[in-house]
């Protein structure tokens, strides 16, 4: 919006104007996300929600890095046994494996880790045993 408001001009009629205009242009069709409902249009109010949204957007986390390495570790576990190929959940372990090598010789700042590596062998014949069933 440009345009100051006339003087004499009733704030609400001005604004409804400026809207209308815009619509008639389709300035608001390019938008991402027109047509679609609010992703949280349900969920109960966060009065933090732009901080987690930026955080999101910004790929930084909120938890400790020995939680988020916690984290990174039980997700990994889920992805190797969702995993096509043996090979894909193989690199997979190994990769969280070196993290998990690196943060154990460093230890992280906050809570303990509480982490082993992952005995790559036997998670993978764990997986062959449930994909065999």
């Amino acid at each position: 919006m440009t345009e100051r408001k006339p003087p004499g001009v009733d704030f609400e009629s001005f604004v409804d104007r400026q809207i209308r205009q815009a619509t008639d242009r389709g300035d608001f069709e390019e938008l991402p996300g027109f047509g679609k409902p609010l992703a949280s249009l349900d969920a109960p109010y966060d009065e933090l929600w732009w901080i987690r949204d930026k955080m999101h957007r910004e790929g930084f986390a909120a938890l400790p890095p020995a939680l988020a390495l916690r984290k990174e570790a039980e997700d990994a576990r889920e992805a190797a046994a969702a995993a096509r190929t043996e090979r894909e959940a193989r690199a997979l372990l190994t990769e969280v494996n070196d993290k998990i090598r690196a943060a154990l010789r460093m230890p992280p700042p906050g809570p303990p880790l509480n982490l082993e590596e992952f005995d790559v062998e036997a998670e993978l014949r764990a997986r062959r045993g449930r994909h065999a069933s």
